[in-house]
């Protein structure tokens, strides 16, 4: 917006304000310390819920932790790993996560994407030969995808009892299961539904691809570099006195469930992990966020971390959720990602993870990737029910703790029009315009109307006298407040994808009414 010689417009004193120099040491510690401080203080409330949901359920053991800004700063464990010899659980006993595995498969399978030794939209019978054979549901099916695995978009039918049975099954089998038939329940590609199935094969293929044991690839490709060193496929493997015994509840007493073996069904369920190699693990997927330009450290791109955080396939509306509170409305929507899933509540809060549950274990864990804060919790009671109020623990430490979002980095680009942008709006100074402004912006708008309206919104405010901070909504859109002598007035300001990006929008809000009103 350019200055014509209008007395009242110009005589605004065009002020940038001041921005005292903070040493980076310092910024981010401060911040860093007050999320601890108030994620510290909702620490008993949450020790609260889940002890009375082990007392309420006959848990007979429980490991949780909290992970924020990358590290474990809450691990607790209560009860037992084995009831018959009395060892206690803690954050070193080993877990069965069941289905919390399938996001380590498809993230082995999208680095195999990115190694080029994959395609996500590659026939599945490519990889699986046996496949070739099965009939698909109908004459127009789409040929079954490696995408189709990853999103549960096969048409394999809801197979959780039966699919919960077949981790120990053999290659043999399963090409022999293939080989007489498979019957699906919809289309491929159509809609979500819950396959165990579906991710068995997925392994299958991240076993072909690599060209050893799926179980190998994900051990050396992503468990290892992650420093998961007491992570594993076969509990006969678990260090003496670690690992956690599977129960279920039975007539006021804990019943032994028998622990199946690792086979090449286990891609469906089959990890063992403890709570300190977990929380590195979270600790990898929170670390995704945001996108930057930091050296690659982890064993697969954050972008394709990222991608496995992004909806995929419509799974549900809760219309009737509620914050944690559970009186204000806040409805949110569901999606499966890959090995993941998604939601997005009416506050624009993002969350992603996965539930788990076989014969003798329960386990959940869930994270805010624009909060950076994640939960988790393992049990060792048949489908033990930590899935709720392990969700509502990551709610009530986005909702309570003022986690974030996370403040997005501010461009170069929108540092430089910032200023510029803050002097338009005050001086309409004609070459200024003429340099930052794009081509639509005074032909959207003449340039007598742009200082009409800006005397409008910027009058009511008296004489400016800071410009603050500006507030990123991404790297070529941001906002910023115009300080005046009654009140504030926000200007937010879009930039074109120009090489050099130019201001193709500008608007000025009053954050309130002028004090005379």
């Amino acid at each position: 917006m350019h200055c014509l010689a209008r007395p009242t417009l110009c005589s605004l004193v065009f002020v940038l304000g001041s921005f005292a120099a903070v040493p980076a040491d310092a910024q981010a510690q401060a911040p860093a310390a007050a999320r601890s401080e108030r994620v510290a203080a909702l620490l008993p409330e949450i020790d609260k819920i889940y002890t009375e949901l082990a007392g309420k359920e006959h848990l007979p053991g429980l490991v949780y932790g909290v992970v924020l800004d990358g590290k474990l700063v809450h691990v607790r464990s209560l009860g037992l790993a084995d009831v018959e010899r009395k060892i206690p659980a803690t954050s070193s006993t080993e877990f069965r996560i069941a289905s919390m595995s399938k996001s380590f498969v498809a993230m082995a399978a999208l680095k195999l994407r990115d190694q080029g030794k994959l395609r996500l939209d590659d026939p599945v019978a490519d990889y699986l030969p046996e496949l070739r054979r099965v009939q698909l549901p109908t004459a127009d099916s789409p040929a079954l995808t490696i995408r189709h695995l990853l999103t549960m978009t096969t048409g394999l039918p809801e197979d959780n009892p039966w699919g919960d049975r077949q981790m120990a099954v053999s290659n043999a089998r399963l090409e022999q299961l293939a080989g007489a038939g498979l019957s699906f329940s919809n289309a491929p590609g159509q809609t979500f539904e819950y396959s165990n199935l579906g991710y068995i094969f997925l392994g299958k293929v991240v076993s072909k691809a690599s060209g050893m044991r799926f179980q190998d690839y994900v051990t050396r490709e992503i468990l290892r570099p992650l420093g998961m060193h007491n992570t594993r496929w076969e509990y006969t493997q678990a260090a003496p006195g670690k690992l956690a015994l599977g129960y279920r509840w039975d007539r006021d007493h804990w019943e032994p469930e028998p622990i199946l073996s690792d086979g090449d069904g286990a891609a469906m369920g089959g990890l063992i992990t403890t709570a300190d190699d977990f929380a590195r693990y979270v600790a990898f997927h929170l670390d995704a966020w945001p996108a930057r330009n930091d050296p690659e450290r982890g064993p697969l791109r954050r972008a394709s971390v990222r991608e496995m955080h992004l909806p995929q396939v419509f799974t549900g509306f809760a219309v009737k959720a509620t914050l944690t509170d559970r009186k204000t409305p806040n409805p949110r929507m569901h999606f499966y990602n890959y090995g993941l899933d998604w939601t997005r509540d009416s506050h624009d809060v993002v969350t992603a993870g996965h539930s788990g549950g076989l014969p003798g274990f329960g386990s959940q864990f869930r994270f805010a990737p624009d909060h950076g804060v994640g939960v988790f919790a393992f049990t060792n009671l048949r489908y033990g029910p930590v899935y709720g109020p392990t969700n509502r623990i990551l709610s009530m430490l986005v909702e309570r703790a003022d986690l974030g979002p996370r403040a997005i980095a501010v461009s170069p680009i929108l540092a430089k029009r910032h200023p510029q942008v803050a002097q338009l709006v005050q001086s309409w100074d004609a070459s200024l315009g003429s340099a930052i402004a794009a081509d639509n912006l005074f032909l959207d708008r003449s340039r007598v109307d742009w200082i009409a309206h800006a005397r409008e919104k910027l009058e009511p405010i008296g004489k400016i006298t800071s410009v603050g901070p500006i507030e990123a909504e991404n790297a070529l859109r941001g906002t910023f407040p115009l300080i005046g002598e009654r009140g504030t007035v926000n200007v937010k300001f879009t930039l074109t994808p120009e090489r050099e990006p130019k201001v193709q929008e500008i608007t000025l809000t009053p954050a309130k009414p002028p004090v005379n009103q």
